[in-house]
């Protein structure tokens, strides 16, 4: 495994898990209702006007680059170098040695098999 790879993979789990954490930050479009009656629901850690546009904006960056991490991980996982081919193609044959022809099998003494016509 190439260390470009590792470290795709690395940044790709990282950018997931901060996309899910802001995610569960962001609090949904129902609850600017809510403050408008006073209810003190709507708080959150950047303030009430202020959070929607950099959360968004963070979400929105951090899933173009969880997209194209992922874009990137199908590329290196397609054109992965293979083997030497299949395993049938690894087993060598000797055609040097001759294969014996199969041997006939004896006839009992009352056998009706002389009977059959040929």
């Amino acid at each position: 495994m190439s260390i470009f790879y590792s470290i795709t993979l690395a940044v790709h789990i990282l950018v997931g898990l901060a996309i899910i954490g802001l995610v569960l930050l962001q609090h949904g479009k129902g609850a600017d209702m809510g403050a408008a009656f006073g209810s003190g629901a709507s708080g959150s850690l950047f303030g009430a006007t202020g959070s929607a546009n950099f959360l968004s904006r963070t979400t929105a960056i951090l899933a173009t680059v969880f997209f194209l991490t992922s874009l990137a991980l199908a590329y290196m996982a397609g054109n992965r170098p293979t083997a030497s081919g299949s395993v049938v193609d690894a087993v060598k044959t000797d055609s040097s040695v001759p294969v014996p022809a199969p041997a006939a099998a004896p006839e009992a003494a009352d056998s009706k098999a002389k009977d059959i016509p040929k």
